[in-house]
């Protein structure tokens, strides 16, 4: 696709829609955080930066851009681990970031309606305070909402209460060409016509932008308690996971964590871990609003861990020893990032009963390849983070062996029916990947949607499919 060169004329007419010199970021006002995600493999910088505050504004710079033919990338907090917020095509990046207003809480409707650049951390706080619960948990809590939607994103609470397309009731998008548009609202049913809605919960901002969403919420539990369980070996931990999942008692969360990433975390966050006694361990949490609902349902799953071979399981009854184990999970991604020279990431995702497979795959492949790996993840719901690590791999020899490794990791969730992604996404990175792992007439419809959504190529081109 041959996209026009952006210029200064371009700039200025874009700096007139916006009315701002504060912003519309030109030349070498943008910074080179705007060139890269959080992993920062794909690096490209945009010809200008627009942080846009209001709907009113997209719309009008991306009839401009539809126009003039010019690539358009829309932007949160930048958290991405793919690449899908890179400008690769570069042109105009839009930055989402001060349309961070929560609009309307209704409580008799239970839902909240929320601009894309409210944090994830930022709703659950507000919500939380009023008694009640956003559910959608991923571990990045300053991605946006925006984001969020964007890669359909799941988190730990996934096991249980779903992931973010079963919260998103409603949209305000805008179309390529500037269109601004409703999908849904606060009804809880609709069988009015195709799910467009759903369409673009995680279609990776290449269809629309994301300018209001309607979110919804249930009651906060009155109660949690999360379980520690330490197991002589990660594959015993692993393997207890479909049986957890058989008992019907639906833990809130079900993790799995190995030693050497808790080392990392507790280096990264200068604290201690609760346990030492094990390499491999299962972190569960319960939530009701009775501890008597909750005691059931954790005294039943860990009986099944003690038949299993755990060697204990830690209760975890007070807040500060839950949160000092939830707080080393959730910094598992910077500490690893912080343990080495360069990584990339692996998100795959293969049904629970394949879960362990996929895990032991993963631990014996690091021998294999000689190359340094570390995984966590949502054991509950099969999603498995696996990162393959530089260290002191010479430049020379590190794009072969990681690729080696990846492609490894990728041919095997295949095998074991799971997909490419669980819930970060595709973007730029992972293309390839998708492109292998679909029937080229499911590549040929996805292709066919951005076409219609899309006719000229210009919202985040490059990203997903091609």
């Amino acid at each position: 696709m041959s996209y026009k060169i952006f210029d200064e004329t371009d700039y200025k007419n874009l700096l007139h829609i916006i009315g701002d010199p504060l912003r519309v970021l030109f030349g070498e006002a943008i910074s080179e955080d705007y060139g890269h995600d959080e992993l920062g493999g794909t690096f490209c910088m945009p010809d200008v930066v627009i942080k846009a505050a209001t709907t009113a504004e997209i719309s009008a710079v991306m009839n401009y851009a539809f126009l003039h033919n010019i690539p358009v990338t829309p932007r949160g907090s930048g958290t991405g681990l793919v690449g899908g917020a890179v400008p690769v095509e570069q042109g105009i990046i839009l930055d989402l970031s001060l349309m961070n207003r929560i609009l309307e809480l209704d409580e008799e409707n239970l839902t909240v309606t929320a601009e894309p650049g409210v944090l994830l951390m930022e709703l659950a706080q507000f919500v939380e305070e009023h008694d009640f619960l956003y559910p959608p948990d991923p571990g990045e809590k300053t991605a946006t909402i925006g984001g969020n939607i964007s890669t359909n994103a799941g988190g730990m609470r996934a096991i249980k209460y779903g992931v973010t397309r079963d919260y998103v009731q409603g949209l305000e998008v805008v179309l390529p060409n500037g269109t601004i548009m409703e999908l849904g609202g606060k009804v809880v049913k609709n069988s009015s016509g195709y799910a467009l809605k759903d369409l673009i919960i995680g279609s990776e901002g290449t269809l629309c932008i994301v300018t209001k969403a309607i979110l919804k919420l249930i009651p906060l539990p009155k109660k949690a308690i999360s379980l520690l369980v330490p197991y002589p070996s990660l594959e015993q931990a692993i393997r207890t996971v479909p049986m957890i999942i058989k008992s019907k008692a639906i833990p809130t969360a079900v993790e799995f964590l190995q030693n050497e990433a808790i080392e990392d975390a507790e280096k990264y966050l200068g604290s201690s871990f609760p346990d030492k006694s094990s390499d491999s361990y299962l972190l569960l949490k319960f939530d009701g609003n009775t501890k008597a609902d909750i005691e059931r349902d954790y005294d039943m799953v860990a009986k099944i861990c003690l038949e299993q071979g755990a060697l204990d399981v830690l209760i975890m009854d007070t807040d500060e020893r839950g949160d000092t184990v939830w707080k080393t999970r959730g910094a598992f991604l910077e500490a690893i990032k912080a343990s080495t020279t360069d990584m990339d990431e692996v998100d795959v995702v293969v049904p629970r009963s394949k879960v362990s497979d996929m895990v032991e795959f993963t631990h014996h492949l690091r021998a294999k390849q000689n190359i340094r790996i570390k995984s966590f993840g949502h054991a509950g719901d099969g999603n498995l983070h696996a990162y393959v690590l530089k260290d002191d791999i010479p430049d020379t020899q590190w794009e072969t062996r990681k690729k080696n490794a990846m492609d490894a990791m990728y041919h095997k969730a295949h095998e074991l029916s799971g997909q490419v992604s669980g819930e970060h996404g595709i973007g730029f990175i992972k293309k390839g990947y998708l492109q292998k792992s679909l029937d080229p007439e499911v590549i040929a419809l996805m292709r066919g949607i951005k076409s219609v959504f899309d006719s000229k190529n210009i919202l985040n081109p490059g990203k997903v499919v091609v």
